[in-house]
């Protein structure tokens, strides 16, 4: 297998050199390095024994880097566990949410603006909910999930939403709602989100829309996914979409001195698709997904977002998963045996480690358990 790790540390210092620092942004050399010295024990680890055969096991510290396929899985056990934690034990209904190709470029060239495709892809939902019933104002659970790049690495955002076949109201507490208009989505959505684009961009942004709505009269795609019955299924589907890293290192089928070559699966029927690059496009198009400093991927709405009247009610009925098992599987022991399939604290010999000490080299000190 090639790993991306080893294709940016043979080729990163090369990589700077051939584009100016200044259009690299800071995120990226922040994260790039964070993922190149993942489990580098110089920078830090955790030192055990065994009590039975004295045998000492160095475990480095994990960069925790969205970036980092290493700590990718980690991560989506996180978000996964998140998740869990919110959604309420209901049908959920996946609907994507797309733009056209003339506005990508606007939100890779001003990331402000990627927080409008939440503004606007919830407001088109929760302006729909309320028009069923003004005087019940109906909140649904939603999870809008940001999704920046298509199966070929190449820009293209665009908003992976969940929604509960159902809402709470002002009087009633549950009402299950099985339709969803899809060619009105689409027009309130693509209206949405260019009023918000327009307000934000100001007049010189009217042209563009003026262009957008000549080409785009039945609205921008909106397309759903299956029903999704239980909340594994809805945890499992969502988290494919937001905590993976940009590409499987299993995608890659060759690296030489200069290219990468992978494949993907094309979007329009499926076909298996082999392509070539250069290496420094390859890392290009990896780099553009890293996500700003504090940017939220994963945001909620509607009742995941804020308490309602009815919210204990109705979470105290459907909610699935205790927070003590939660707070378990968020240890690091137990998510490394859950997600690996390994005790890491386990001794050859088959007895239970012990924690000695631990080495920080960011702060040159050493905390002993002894």
């Amino acid at each position: 297998m090639f790993y991306i790790k080893d294709i940016f540390l043979n080729n990163w210092d090369s990589f700077v050199l051939n584009n100016s620092s200044s259009s690299i942004r800071p995120v990226v050399f922040k994260e790039v390095e964070k993922m190149m010295h993942c489990k580098d024990p110089d920078l830090g680890h955790a030192l055990y024994q065994c009590p039975s055969c004295g045998k000492f096991k160095c475990v480095p510290f994990t960069c925790k880097s969205r970036f980092c396929n290493s700590c990718g899985m980690k991560y989506q056990q996180n978000r996964a566990l998140t998740l869990y934690s919110k959604l309420i034990n209901c049908k959920h209904r996946h609907i994507v949410f797309t733009i056209p190709f003339e506005l990508r470029n606007l939100f890779r060239f001003n990331r402000n603006l990627l927080h409008l495709l939440f503004k606007a892809a919830s407001q088109t939902v929760l302006d729909w909910f309320y028009s069923q019933n003004k005087s019940e104002d109906f909140k649904p659970g939603i999870v809008c999930a940001l999704h920046t790049f298509g199966r070929d690495l190449k820009w293209n955002p665009h908003i992976h939403m969940l929604i509960t076949e159902g809402a709470t109201g002002n009087f009633n507490v549950w009402k299950s709602f099985k339709y969803f208009p899809y060619n009105m989505l689409r027009k309130k959505w693509q209206t949405t989100l260019l009023f918000l684009l327009e307000k934000y961009l100001g007049k010189s942004f009217k042209p563009l829309k003026n262009y957008i709505y000549s080409h785009t009269k039945d609205g921008f795609y909106v397309y759903a996914k299956p029903n999704l019955n239980s909340n594994h299924d809805v945890v499992n589907y969502i988290i494919r979409y937001i905590a993976r890293p940009v590409m499987a290192q299993s995608r890659i089928l060759n690296v030489t001195s200069d290219t990468v070559t992978f494949w993907y699966e094309r979007h329009e029927d499926n076909k298996r698709v082999e392509e070539t690059i250069s290496i420094d496009d390859f890392i290009k198009r990896l780099i553009i997904h890293i996500p700003d400093e504090q940017f939220k991927m994963l945001r909620y709405y509607g009742i995941y977002a804020k308490k309602h009247k009815n919210s204990y009610k109705l979470l105290k009925k459907l909610s699935t998963v205790s927070y003590k098992i939660r707070k378990r599987l968020s240890h690091w022991r137990e998510s490394i045996e859950l997600t690996f399939h390994y005790d890491p604290a386990k001794c050859s010999c088959g007895d239970i480690m012990q924690f000695i000490n631990i080495f920080c080299k960011k702060k040159s000190l050493v905390y002993s358990a002894l």
